[in-house]
């Protein structure tokens, strides 16, 4: 290969290049690879760049999240296999963060997370556009019948304005966020925009930082505690972030023996206001974060409530970091002071009842208000395909007061969980002026979506939990202001339902998938698998 043994003396960094064709967020990876290579050779360090799989969230088949800890076993396996002392962990789109982490995690040398970020904002006739929740809203009135096919198709062109990951508070975004506030990012990485210089440059300092880590032997399992992680989940509520992200950090969390539970998250929750105002909860987006001062700006307003004494890749603590870190500006209005937040608790609520013994989750800020408590009767789909099939159906007995309720949408009934949770209103409604209505899945959604939607049902249907039971026009009580979710059906009811429930048939009888059907873990564990 040409390397002298005077190079090869010198720290091996290696770089994870997860650039992909077929993943539309990684388009800026080799100029980002130059400038960490720059960084690497100007503090002493010999950079090596080497490739893992890579999953891009529009065009990965069934979902992204079955390959996520395939991802992370390659990036575990690959660190640890290959001379590297350290390694730059790039990726950026949806589940290429966590993967990456809790490989990272596990295989525990020196490792700096560096992401592709977000777009910019596109626009349309004035307004400004962000994928996915601006696409969402547009196809919501396309299907409703107020935009023709020629208006949609000049908004999807509109959409994607640039290379990077999606620009509202979706799961990338969120990742990123949680990242730095883990203290495995350097301060202020995840809001750059992906075109600006300026994420160039933290590439550059991001390849400085990894030299020095491993100079200090500055490994995950001295940076990440439960601390690290009460932070993380509180700056996730802070931010209005994904409900993915209580999966993703619940993996990440097991991957060092640290066990948390929903109810951690909803405790955390309550106490904390939302502060950032960002689609799909608020009004702006990314690059109006970063111009607010990002995420150090909004641990700054979080700053007596967080552990302060956490570490980070500068071997300084969170404290420290944010000591030269300024207060909310009063001239913007993205960084909301606590006093006056966006809303009075956090982001996300956990539910549990008889229809989810094991929990589920709610993004009660981009639900709407007046449905977070509602009882209403259930209109049931079998699975995806039965919902494509008659969702639209202009005789499908549904009214705004129904519950839509979609099964086998979990880990293995999916397969692999798919964004699905965001089930769409039945046209007639939506031509009607209904604008949103209680749905319930153990699926997930897109952190760029919205409504008043129920996730992450757990026991999943297709394993025989309590979603396989529900039949059409069973009663089903929400009420998230006491975190309950509850199948109005007596038990005996229940009961006989269960002794002639057939389970769905797998979806895999080798490969890979059938070693996911085989070892995938519930929701509430983080959808790791049991063996790591």
């Amino acid at each position: 290969m040409g390397y002298s043994d005077q190079e090869l003396e010198r720290p091996i960094v290696g770089i994870i290049n997860t650039f992909s064709g077929f993943n539309s967020c990684h388009h800026n990876f080799a100029d980002l690879i130059e400038a960490v290579k720059r960084g690497v050779l100007s503090h002493g360090g010999l950079p090596i760049e080497f490739p893992t799989i890579s999953l891009g969230e529009m065009f990965t088949a069934p979902t992204t999240m079955m390959f996520r800890n395939l991802m992370a076993m390659d990036t575990e396996e690959m660190i640890r296999a290959q001379p590297m002392d350290g390694v730059v962990l790039l990726g950026g789109c949806d589940k290429t963060v966590p993967a990456q982490l809790m490989g990272a995690v596990s295989a525990d040398r020196p490792a700096i997370c560096l992401v592709a970020g977000p777009m910019i904002a596109g626009d349309y006739q004035g307004q400004r556009l962000g994928a996915c929740t601006d696409c969402r809203r547009f196809w919501g009135e396309y299907r409703a019948g107020r935009l023709n096919a020629d208006e949609v198709a000049e908004i999807e062109s509109r959409l994607c304005s640039s290379t990077g990951t999606c620009m509202v508070m979706g799961t990338a975004s969120t990742m990123a966020a949680l990242a730095e506030v883990l203290g495995l990012m350097l301060p202020g990485g995840a809001a750059i925009p992906a075109v600006m210089s300026e994420r160039r440059r933290h590439a550059e300092a991001t390849g400085r930082t990894i030299v020095s880590m491993i100079k200090n032997d500055l490994r995950p399992s001295k940076i990440l505690t439960q601390q690290s992680f009460e932070n993380a989940i509180r700056l996730l509520m802070a931010i209005g972030g994904s409900t993915n992200g209580v999966i993703h950090l619940t993996a990440i969390a097991r991957r060092l023996g640290i066990k948390l539970k929903l109810t951690d998250f909803d405790q955390i929750s309550d106490e904390t206001p939302v502060i950032v105002n960002l689609k799909p909860s608020g009004e702006y987006y990314m690059e109006d974060l970063f111009k607010a001062g990002g995420i150090p700006v909004v641990m700054k307003a979080l700053e007596d409530v967080l552990h302060r004494d956490a570490q980070t890749v500068l071997g300084s603590t969170i404290g420290e970091n944010l000591s030269a870190v300024p207060h909310p500006a009063a001239w913007q209005d993205v960084i909301k002071p606590r006093t006056a937040p966006l809303f009075e608790s956090g982001t996300l609520a956990s539910l549990f009842g008889n229809l989810a013994p094991q929990g589920a989750v709610i993004k009660r800020s981009a639900a709407s208000p007046d449905l977070l408590t509602h009882r209403g009767p259930a209109v049931v789909f079998k699975s995806l395909e039965d919902l494509h099939n008659r969702i639209d159906d202009p005789d499908l007995p549904v009214t705004p007061e129904h519950i839509i309720v979609l099964q086998n949408a979990g880990p293995i009934g999916g397969p692999g969980m798919p964004e699905a949770g965001y089930l769409p209103i039945p046209k007639k409604l939506l031509r009607a002026g209904v604008k949103d209505m209680v749905r319930i899945s153990d699926a997930r959604m897109s952190g760029t979506a919205f409504g008043t939607i129920v996730l992450h049902i757990a026991p999943e249907a297709a394993i025989g939990g309590p979603l396989a039971l529900v039949e059409e026009g069973d009663l089903i009580e929400l009420d998230v202001p006491n975190k309950r979710l509850e199948l109005l059906v007596d038990d005996t009811v229940l009961a006989k339902r269960q002794e002639q429930l057939v389970l769905p048939e797998p979806h895999f009888q080798r490969g890979y998938g059938l070693l996911y059907t085989q070892h995938i873990e519930q929701a509430h564990l983080g959808c790791d698998f049991d063996f790591l």
